[in-house]
């Protein structure tokens, strides 16, 4: 048998509101409750499974995405009017990275103050 992610727990304070807020952003719906989970699934059918939780501790999350779908998320990124920037660190705020072999990526945060990230693949095909 193969191994593959199946879901993580995203902590968050509202965990509808966070769903649809990345979501929104990915341009992708939210998926029905499960148990006390607001859950968003991707493509590869792995779920992010938001659960209320008084603690959140910072996580990052990164998306691999086509070219196309960068340009798109990118896009609402911006028109929701977020901070972003090239690193992790957040010292290059209003920037997205580019890889020397031609991926693109950029951190923006969430409502919960996670670091969420989306890439693209470079010319070799691999995520950056």
């Amino acid at each position: 048998m193969s191994i593959q992610l199946n879901h993580t727990i995203v902590p968050a304070r509202d965990r509808h509101a966070s769903a649809e807020f990345l979501a929104g952003i990915l341009g992708i719906p939210t998926s029905p409750d499960v148990a006390r989970f607001a859950p968003v699934t991707l493509s590869n059918n792995v779920t992010l499974d938001y659960m209320n939780l008084a603690d959140n501790p910072m996580q990052h999350y990164a998306f691999l995405v086509s070219e196309d779908t960068f340009d798109a998320t990118f896009e609402r990124i911006r028109a929701a009017g977020l901070a972003y920037w090239a690193d992790p660190h957040r010292e290059q705020q209003g920037e997205i990275y580019h890889s020397r072999t031609g991926g693109r990526g950029v951190y923006f945060p969430d409502p919960d103050g996670h670091l969420m990230e989306i890439l693209t693949r470079d010319l070799t095909g691999r995520a950056i």
